[in-house]
């Protein structure tokens, strides 16, 4: 029985949320997550277990192979909060993690989501590379200090190819733009009030207008799916609300692309949601630590290890 645990949210976390190993305790112990991996490997053409528990971190932060194993991880959380009895009111994915919440909203299976997952990670490599080739390829940076409103004005005033891309908290923003706008940049931020400029070591301008072609590529695929409607609440990287229809779901599937997260506009719709508990159901700890920064005083939990889902159970029963 829940305790004073009324609505709940799950949150999904994306590429970064990686490392060697995890999901191991969750595979090894149920036979449901033996199943999905087995299952997710023959629908992806790669052997899951291998990937997850024998890869090295550069292996694993691959593009093509980080996508693919950390929705396993993040589905394997699911699966295993449901047998619990935990089952989500609302969700919301964080970039990739967004294609958990639509499998966890049903908007597509699981036989469905692999293999698009798979080929959104392999187009991502590809455009990365091509985008990178040569020493002044586009890049990423971490804007500090300043509201991601603010961020985002100045990327349009600034007559550079540079746009906001990760709304992550009150005050860090990623932008992304040409090598030469990335120059630019430090000092056009500093001198308007951004406390850090941080590059990033990342492959692509991700969430921008410089991935369009990837986007134009990556539809071809989306467009073959039928995308049901929402079971549950389904919030959206794009809008940063709730989706009301598969139609919606998969026209902001393809936006998301080119499209900044707005992750911070996420968690308001989360709050007004009047949720009591979220819980961030897969790898790692980012989400749970930008949920922090919130201010809220709803609390975020931890789920990608078998104890963190021991923990949570013991939270609704008690």
């Amino acid at each position: 029985m829940k305790s004073d645990i009324k609505r709940n949210c799950f949150l999904f976390p994306g590429q970064g949320a990686q490392f060697p190993g995890m999901g191991k305790d969750l595979w090894e112990t149920s036979s449901v997550v033996k199943k999905l991996f087995a299952e997710a490997s023959e629908w992806t053409e790669t052997d899951i277990p291998k990937l997850l528990f024998e890869s090295g971190e550069d292996e694993l932060k691959r593009t093509e192979n980080t996508q693919i194993a950390i929705t396993a991880v993040n589905l394997a959380s699911l699966i295993m909060l449901k047998d619990e009895g935990i089952t989500p009111d609302a969700v919301a994915g964080f970039s990739l993690g967004e294609f958990s919440a639509l499998a966890a909203a049903e908007v597509l299976n699981f036989e469905e989501l692999f293999p698009l997952v798979k080929k959104r990670g392999e187009i991502m490599a590809a455009a990365a590379e091509r985008l990178s080739a040569g020493e002044n390829g586009p890049g990423m940076a971490a804007v500090m200090g300043l509201a991601p409103e603010a961020v985002q004005e100045l990327c349009e005033k600034s007559g550079l190819e540079l746009y906001a891309a990760n709304f992550n908290s009150p005050e860090q923003t990623v932008v992304g733009g040409t090598h030469e706008a990335l120059l630019k940049g430090k000092e056009y931020f500093s001198t308007r009030g951004a406390r850090r400029w941080i590059p990033l070591k990342v492959s692509a301008p991700f969430h921008t207008p410089l991935m369009e072609e990837a986007r134009q590529e990556f539809a071809e695929h989306v467009r073959k799916l039928v995308f049901r409607d929402p079971k549950i609440t389904l919030i959206s990287n794009v809008s940063g609300k709730t989706v009301s229809s598969g139609t919606e779901a998969q026209e902001l599937c393809l936006a998301q692309v080119i499209s900044p997260v707005r992750w911070t506009t996420e968690e308001e719709t989360i709050l007004t949601l009047k949720t009591d508990i979220c819980i961030e159901a897969g790898p790692g700890k980012v989400l749970s630590g930008l949920w922090k920064k919130t201010g809220s005083e709803v609390p975020c939990l931890n789920a990608g290890t078998l104890e963190e889902i021991e923990n949570i159970r013991k939270s609704y029963s008690s």
